[in-house]
């Protein structure tokens, strides 16, 4: 599938602007939270310290590059950001750490919810977890047409939400 396809599909369960608002908060939250515990983790490779986070943040732009060159690079910019958080998060000490990694991760959890209920659908994932994976290109991808790039991108995406809404 074409990543206008797999953003339509995502897209079409965050119509409602309001949604949208509320998981440009939820999702880096979400991300945040669950790469605080993953800076805890600084396996050995090759004799060299290695956060988890890092690896998990590399495995993700990875995968976001191999969509998109251009969101890709932004979104690994956005993800080396919240692990460069989780990091000094994990510095505070491994209780404090997970304690402020739980209140995120419920709270960011609570605005997805809360956007789901104002918009009255459920969460993409709930119908494919691996969705969850696309959330943060999605956002990524919105904030670009909101600066006015990747218009042929936002036009296809539109076009097939148009004609799935007549199906």
């Amino acid at each position: 599938m074409s990543l206008a396809g797999i953003l339509a599909a995502y897209g079409g369960y965050h119509r409602d602007p309001r949604n949208r608002r509320t998981h440009y908060v939820g999702v880096p939250a979400i991300v945040y939270a669950l790469l605080v515990p993953a800076a805890l983790c600084v396996p050995s490779i090759f004799g060299a310290a290695v956060g988890l986070h890092w690896i998990l943040v590399a495995a993700l732009a990875l995968f976001y590059l191999s969509l998109d060159r251009r969101l890709g690079l932004a979104l690994a910019a956005a993800l080396a950001l919240l692990a460069w958080a989780a990091q000094a998060t994990a510095g505070a000490g491994t209780g404090r750490a997970l304690s402020v990694a739980g209140v995120v991760f419920v709270l960011g959890w609570a605005l997805q919810l809360l956007g789901h209920h104002l918009e009255g659908n459920r969460p993409a994932l709930l119908d494919n977890v691996l969705q969850i994976f696309i959330a943060p290109i999605y956002l990524i991808a919105e904030l670009a047409f909101a600066l006015g790039l990747r218009a042929e991108l936002r036009i296809e995406i539109e076009t097939r939400l148009a004609s799935a809404s007549r199906h």
